[in-house]
């Protein structure tokens, strides 16, 4: 892991926009499952999965859900429970209420907001299988009031054995009643237009591969996506006091993930970059993921040691990291400097995972810089807001003039008579 100076540090991150091969095969995999439905759903799954399912199986049965249920040793249960029962306490607390407000003149302006219908949420299998995705996906949509919650996961997270029996106890722990055992591509043009066995959803959540990132995209306006999530990040920020094993394990947390993912420590302190740059070498060797990780850490991670901690927070809010850790003396004081960043990480015993599995806030957050302008998925993300408009005669009759003049600024005489209309009708009731 190299150690640069401040002024020396760039990462040029590009987000993966598809090769034109990748982008021609999602958009005839999208067309062809929305005019074919289930036929082009278990044509696909056959091609791209190796498996076989028919229209009656493609829906994972109550039978699975119990099967799963015998696969999972009892402390996976009581950690899963307690992990979903703190991250529904913590987006409890984000939920908002419809609002009205009645003004002296008759006139009454507000807002309503209510849940989405329908919700799709994608497990991906791959590289790993990550039943708290499920639990930061779903129980977010619950809390906002979503009554229908549909998951789609490839027919062999877990291998050879099916679906992964810990994202169905996951799911089915979560509520979550329908589940199908699609993926790709497939599985999310199946959920953004319908087919015979799948209703269609009004938005989409949930990461996956390059496939399911550009088919969210093309999908994107028949129904919502949340994001189109990058490789996981995260910037670690310490001065003098930092404990360079713990800042280690931590950049290589994030950086098992996937060989596209980034680590940067940011320091103000020579010392603990030389000693978190033999931690790494060191823990590195330990790591089952090693292989993963020590691509991650030689394309993507860094250690940069600047003269001030302003320059280093002014690095910081360049990167708009997903994650960031800070380990520093004072962590509140450089919190303070801090504009852009997914989750935030108050001193040495606040290590991601914390925020991955258990202490409540949301671990799907955004990535490649996207901190700048959006944030973690919440409650907000599941639910739509109508203005309210009820407008008194008194109002209009004040007003009407001011509307008449901003409509016929714009060139749209059809509004100024819709005002206009109005006024002289009831001048005209009033001097009867």
């Amino acid at each position: 892991m190299r150690i640069i100076r401040g002024s020396e540090f760039r990462l040029e991150r590009e987000v993966d926009a598809g090769t034109e091969q990748q982008l021609r095969t999602v958009l005839t995999i999208v067309q062809k499952v929305r005019v074919e439905g289930d036929a082009a759903l278990l044509e696909y799954t056959k091609q791209f999965d190796n498996t076989e399912i028919t229209k009656d199986s493609i829906r994972v049965s109550t039978e699975d859900i119990a099967a799963a249920y015998e696969k999972v040793e009892p402390s996976f249960l009581t950690a899963i429970r307690e992990a979903a029962e703190r991250i529904r306490s913590f987006h409890e607390k984000q939920k908002r209420n419809s609002w009205f407000d009645i003004q002296p003149d008759g006139t009454m302006l507000g807002q309503l907001i209510r849940p989405l219908k329908r919700v799709g949420v994608y497990v991906p299998g791959g590289k790993a299988a990550y039943p708290s995705s499920v639990l930061m996906n779903v129980i977010p949509a619950q809390v906002a009031g979503v009554k229908e919650i549909v998951m789609v996961t490839p027919p062999a997270t877990g291998g050879k054995q099916g679906i992964d029996p810990y994202i169905l106890v996951a799911a089915a722990e979560s509520g979550v009643e329908e589940i199908y055992r699609i993926g790709g591509a497939q599985a999310i043009a199946a959920l953004a237009y319908g087919t015979e066995s799948i209703t269609k959803v009004d938005k989409i959540c949930g990461p996956g591969n390059i496939y399911v990132a550009l088919a969210k995209r093309e999908v994107y306006g028949a129904v919502d996506i949340d994001s189109i999530a990058g490789p996981s990040e995260i910037a670690v920020l310490a001065d003098e006091t930092a404990n360079a094993a713990y800042v280690a394990a931590d950049l290589l947390s994030q950086a098992e993930h996937d060989e596209m993912a980034s680590a940067v420590l940011v320091t103000t302190s020579m010392a603990v970059a030389e000693a978190v740059q033999e931690e790494v070498i060191k823990q590195l060797q330990a790591l089952p993921r090693q292989s993963i990780a020590a691509q991650s850490i030689e394309q993507y991670g860094a250690i940069v040691v600047t003269d001030t901690m302003e320059e280093a927070t002014s690095l910081i809010n360049r990167l708009a990291p997903e994650h960031l850790e800070i380990m520093t003396q004072d962590p509140m004081n450089e919190l303070a400097s801090i504009e852009n960043a997914g989750a935030i990480f108050l001193g040495r015993y606040s290590s991601e995972p914390v925020g991955d599995y258990f202490a409540g806030p949301n671990h799907i957050i955004p990535t490649n810089g996207t901190a700048r302008f959006s944030s973690p998925v919440d409650v907000d993300m599941f639910v739509k807001k109508s203005s309210i408009i009820r407008y008194s005669k008194e109002a209009l009759l004040k007003h009407g003039q001011t509307i008449m003049q901003l409509a016929r600024h714009e060139g749209l005489e059809g509004h100024a008579r819709a005002i206009q209309i109005r006024l002289e009708q009831e001048r005209n009731d009033d001097s009867k």
